[in-house]
């Protein structure tokens, strides 16, 4: 089976946004760069992860205005995290584990890539038809 690293989005092609950030602008920047989550940080250090899965459930059921809420109030942490070399097998079972739709992955227990739900859904969606 093929593992994680190969179908990971690496650290440095991470969007992140500061954790003082409202939660409107964040929707703005994932809308942009047609993504599910970005990455928050404090001072350089990701501290967390804002889901779409997030903003729904603990801004907008809520009733919270987007505005006046930042990130860090209604993001996900600790990051869930699998290991670059485990397999896609693996982060699909720990997400359905989890209920969650977004995984760290990890190289020496380090933040390295993100595995999304979408990443496995284009690596079955690519498989030779038998």
């Amino acid at each position: 089976m093929v593992p994680v690293k190969s179908f990971m989005v690496p650290a440095e092609q991470f969007v992140k946004v500061d954790r003082d950030v409202d939660v409107r602008t964040a929707a703005r920047i994932m809308r942009d760069h047609d993504i599910g989550s970005v990455f928050v940080t404090r001072q350089d250090t990701v501290i967390g992860i804002l889901t779409d899965t997030d903003v729904v459930r603990r801004l907008v059921a809520d009733g919270a205005d987007p505005t006046h809420t930042t990130v860090e109030q209604i993001m996900s942490a600790p990051i869930v995290m699998i290991d670059e070399n485990k397999t896609l097998l693996d982060a699909n079972d720990l997400m359905a584990k989890e209920h969650i739709r977004h995984l760290g992955v990890s190289r020496d227990g380090k933040l390295c890539g993100l595995i999304s739900v979408r990443d496995l859904v284009v690596f079955l969606t690519n498989l030779p038809r038998k």
